[in-house]
């Protein structure tokens, strides 16, 4: 009798939860419940992402600027049109990989944005892969949940919008092993998860809009931190007279052992297959970098908390661009600001 209970009172519980989810919860979604995905924003990540889709079986429509890439993939027979938003009246979902908050603004909520057209929508799902700022991700998603859809198909009563940005580069781009970082309704971000498997290894949900922004600048704001402290120490230890190789047996063996000195190590002559192996390229440039400090530190000023450490490393990136080395990867600070010496 008490399980009959328990049951009842389960069954009630989920009926009441299905009654104020804009999806029903908890549905499995197949892959083949997203016909075309349509993709904004082709350069040297959205490219790779858009491939690996279109290699899963996925047929994606694309649109970029840049007329030559375009032509690229019009070259492999995938579908091209001249406007992002030509894009999105023919997709169920639509990725957007774009270089800023402006960029995102400008092709949501611009002049011939997604949302010109009115309230009715013909994608079900937008999935923001940009690094921007986590402001921009809510109030674009906002505007995208106050819009009614054309067709409701497969539990969808309303657009959804999944701020998604990723962690691996260029490389992990390439070999379909990102790591996501999503923010938005639950329901939708598993809804997604077969695309971002297609593109990535590993998904991560961080919960309500906004935190996948969030989790990004943050994850980037340590990264850079963590840089500049390893660069700091090898840079100092060379000066006193102890080899960089040696510290890093010693970090890697005790308290001060982290990704940039045991899988990205800055100092050239240390670790093969990383940029600092490769004269600082190929890897995560600086600029790119002093961009998510900025976001970082801007997010920081706008609800009044205090990030001397994430000013100083702004600073830091900044110099290191403005004196040309802005396209070297993040970790060339140790050559580039610290004058720290190869290893031989």
């Amino acid at each position: 009798m008490a399980t009959f209970c328990r049951l009842r009172s389960l069954l009630g519980l989920q009926k009441m939860v299905c009654s104020v989810s804009p999806f029903y919860p908890m549905r499995s979604y197949s892959s083949s419940s997203f016909g075309r995905i349509g993709f904004i924003g082709l350069g040297n990540m959205g490219a790779r992402m858009a491939d690996s889709l279109i290699k899963d079986g996925y047929e994606v429509a694309v649109h970029d600027i840049n007329h030559n890439v375009m032509k690229m993939f019009s070259a492999k027979g995938v579908l091209t049109e001249d406007s992002a938003l030509k894009v999105a009246e023919t997709s169920d979902v639509v990725i957007t990989m774009l270089p800023s908050s402006n960029h995102v603004l400008d092709v949501y909520t611009g002049k011939n944005g997604f949302l010109t057209g009115g309230s009715l929508l013909r994608p079900r799902l937008f999935i923001d892969s940009s690094t921007i700022d986590p402001h921009t991700s809510r109030k674009v998603s906002a505007a995208v949940s106050n819009c009614s859809l054309i067709d409701n198909r497969d539990g969808w009563k309303a657009p959804a919008m999944l701020d998604a940005p990723v962690s691996g580069g260029v490389l992990a781009a390439e070999d379909g092993t990102l790591t996501f970082m999503v923010g938005g309704p639950e329901e939708a971000y598993l809804a997604a998860k077969p695309l971002f498997l297609s593109m990535g290894k590993n998904t991560i949900y961080c919960g309500g809009s906004g935190n996948g922004a969030t989790a990004k600048i943050c994850n980037n704001l340590a990264m850079a931190i963590s840089m500049l402290g390893v660069s700091e120490a090898f840079a100092l230890g060379q000066s006193l007279g102890i080899e960089a190789s040696t510290l890093t047996k010693i970090f890697n063996s005790s308290s001060a052992r982290c990704w940039s000195s045991d899988a990205y190590n800055p100092v050239p002559g240390v670790m093969d297959g990383v940029p600092s192996s490769r004269n600082y390229t190929g890897g995560f440039a600086s600029k790119l970098m002093a961009k998510d400090l900025n976001l970082a530190a801007a997010s920081a000023k706008d609800i009044g908390f205090k990030c001397p450490l994430t000013s100083q490393a702004e600073k830091i990136f900044t110099e290191l661009c403005n004196n040309g080395h802005e396209a070297k990867d993040f970790s060339g600070v140790f050559r580039y600001y610290y004058s720290g010496k190869d290893e031989q």
